[in-house]
């Protein structure tokens, strides 16, 4: 079904990982298409309750590939037909995705990170903000981002100077959720994955929506937004099956509707 990535649902777990791992997952057209049909495919199946994004091989993703740019591409459009799509179908999507970062991640393979709702990185990973050293912009909604995550200042220090970072500096800078040691990058992946699984999609899909709007609205409009969500909220199946469960002291079984 697909040529650059690979897909598979387990657990209310959709496993994509990016497939060109001779190439360290560098980005081609084709895998922009598919990596942006497989996250809104996600978005309409009911089976699906949390994405895991990672790369097959040694690398997480190491950008664009540029034997795959034509000279004198207008890199305007690319990055209009190509990569905003991509980002946007993350962005959209309202359950969570998790960037498990297997190696390195540059370029846009921050970005695509970033773009995710938590990173778990492997003691082997790194991250490089690497489009300065070729005269580039980080791109790909990483300098929306960035700031987000790390301040202005920071990020300002990482785009420019382009320096790579580690997986435990990107702990400290709270670029990734967890870092975990080779033997058990996998597992403490799945468990984190699962986890998220059984948890209330749509409650979680609302704190998205709605984080993602916070920047740009006042308080009165957050308030607002606030008890619209929570009126959806509260009259979803997970909000009755919490309440219950809570009633009669057990573990909720939340169904994700």
């Amino acid at each position: 079904m697909y040529e650059t990535i690979l897909a598979e649902v387990k657990n209310g777990v959709l496993w994509v990982t990016l497939n060109r791992p001779d190439k360290l997952n560098a980005f081609i057209e084709q895998m922009h298409k598919e990596v942006t049909k497989v996250m809104k495919d996600a978005a309409k199946n009911p089976e699906v309750r949390a994405v895991v994004l990672t790369g097959a091989g040694r690398a997480f993703c190491s950008g664009q590939d540029l034997s795959d740019v034509p000279e004198g591409s207008d890199f305007g459009d690319i990055l209009r037909t190509r990569y905003n799509p991509m980002i946007q179908s993350i962005a959209n999507l309202e359950k969570p995705v998790i960037a498990a970062v297997n190696g390195v991640a540059a370029g846009a393979g921050v970005s695509l990170a970033l773009a995710c709702d938590f990173r778990i990185a492997s003691e082997k990973a790194s991250f490089v903000e690497a489009f300065i050293h070729i005269g580039l912009v980080p791109d790909s909604g990483n300098l929306y981002y960035l700031p987000r995550i790390v301040g202005h200042a920071k990020a300002m220090e990482l785009a420019v100077l382009g320096e790579k970072i580690s997986a435990e500096e990107a702990k400290e800078l709270g670029l990734v959720t967890k870092v975990a040691s080779t033997e058990v990058f996998e597992e403490t992946v799945e468990a984190f994955a699962y986890r998220l699984a059984q948890m209330p999609t749509k409650a979680i899909g609302l704190i998205k929506r709605y984080l993602n709007q916070s920047f740009d609205v006042t308080l009165d409009e957050m308030l607002e937004k606030e008890a619209y969500a929570q009126k959806i909220a509260g009259e979803s199946e997970d909000f009755k099956e919490g309440v219950q469960a809570f009633l009669e002291k057990r573990k909720p079984a939340f169904s994700g509707k």
